[in-house]
């Protein structure tokens, strides 16, 4: 219950008074004195000193003052960063990513992102070689791989990057024609103008490094626009052309390849059928030879006959001797026409020869023989 709550029997419970005499509030000046006492002694004060309380104060404020200025000491580099340290502006160090303290008002910290991939573009109007003027776009990508000579090398590195850009990509441009700048020379401008930034950018030490060279764009002037236009398509029109008709080539000449090839195949082919044809009738003529002087008049006559055969067989006239017969006589002429002409053969009538023992008899077919005609010897 509170001390002077009513009803608590005539008790007075007021915690100011203790012993039987009042001691009121506590004093702060008191309060303050002894601290300043406790704190003046650890610093060679003394305890009785009529200051006590200005002192004290003091040795508070001088005590946060170090507990602030110790706090502020730390700070962090971030994993992509190179912390760079000043100590009373002159280089002293540099630290890696993590948690770090320094004394602050005595060293100086400046991150640096050494892995980013920073972009710079620039642009306008240059002279060709060949007094033509044209609209040139040039991007560059680079990052920086030293810090320390990225902050104090030069005074502004990415402004000196810009202009040794500008300058490398005049002096390429000043060395080439506008038909390759606009056209097909793109790519070797690009190539020669990332060697001419990097020859002048060495030197110098920036601690930059180039990722990407990239050609934006080349155009003419607004004036002219519309026949530097035709004159690319021109261009362009005669490159397609050129590689269409290579294309053709290209499939053309092994089709004719193939052609010569199966074409002297069939030469040497009929070359080695003749010879051989020729070597044939040789051995057919000396195998013939002795048979003809053994008898001369019966070879003849064979020889007659069986090329007569031979002739008759291959065409489609048929002989009928009619004189002295008045029969009539059914031949199947379609079928030896087919016959004859499939190369096949055909049972039919060949030649017909009258019987000329009776004069009312119908004649006979003669029997077929065969269309090719027989040689060798012995008969």
């Amino acid at each position: 219950m509170a001390w002077n709550e009513p009803g608590n029997n005539g008790k007075n419970n007021d915690p100011w008074k203790q012993g039987g005499r009042d001691q009121g509030p506590p004093d702060l000046d008191e309060v303050f004195r002894n601290f300043g006492k406790k704190f003046g002694g650890i610093f060679g004060g003394k305890g009785d000193n009529s200051g006590g309380g200005a002192s004290a104060l003091f040795t508070v404020v001088l005590v946060v003052a170090l507990l602030i200025w110790g706090l502020s000491g730390f700070y962090t580099i971030k994993d992509a960063e190179r912390g760079v340290i000043l100590r009373f502006g002159q280089y002293h160090t540099e630290v890696g990513a993590g948690i770090h303290w320094k004394p602050t008002f005595i060293d100086t910290v400046t991150p640096v992102n050494t892995q980013e991939v920073r972009s710079l573009r620039t642009d306008g109007f240059m002279l060709t070689q060949d007094q033509n003027l044209v609209r040139v776009t040039f991007e560059i990508q680079y990052r920086i791989f030293n810090a320390r000579q990225y902050l104090f090398s030069v005074v502004d590195a990415d402004r000196s990057l810009r202009e040794a850009t500008d300058a490398a990509l005049r002096f390429v441009i000043g060395h080439s024609i506008m038909d390759d700048v606009l056209t097909r020379g793109r790519e070797v401008v690009r190539q020669n103008t990332r060697q001419e930034l990097e020859s002048i950018i060495q030197p110098y030490n920036m601690g930059l490094v180039l990722v990407d060279v990239n050609f934006r764009d080349a155009r003419p002037p607004e004036e002219v626009r519309d026949a530097f236009d035709d004159a690319i398509k021109a261009q362009e029109d005669q490159e397609r052309f050129v590689q269409e008709a290579t294309a053709y080539a290209r499939e053309v000449e092994p089709r004719a390849r193939g052609q010569v090839n199966r074409v002297m195949q069939e030469a040497e082919a009929y070359k080695q059928q003749i010879v051989l044809k020729a070597q044939g009738e040789v051995a057919r003529f000396e195998q013939l030879l002795p048979q003809y002087l053994a008898a001369p008049q019966v070879t003849r006559d064979r020889m007659y006959l069986e090329t007569m055969e031979y002739v008759y067989s291959n065409t489609s006239k048929i002989l009928v001797d009619v004189k002295n017969s008045n029969n009539l006589m059914y031949l199947p002429l379609e079928q030896l026409m087919k016959g004859s002409a499939a190369g096949q053969s055909t049972q039919g009538v060949t030649p017909v020869r009258p019987n000329l023992d009776s004069g009312n008899t119908p004649m006979q077919p003669a029997p077929v023989r065969s269309s090719t005609p027989r040689t060798g010897s012995g008969r």
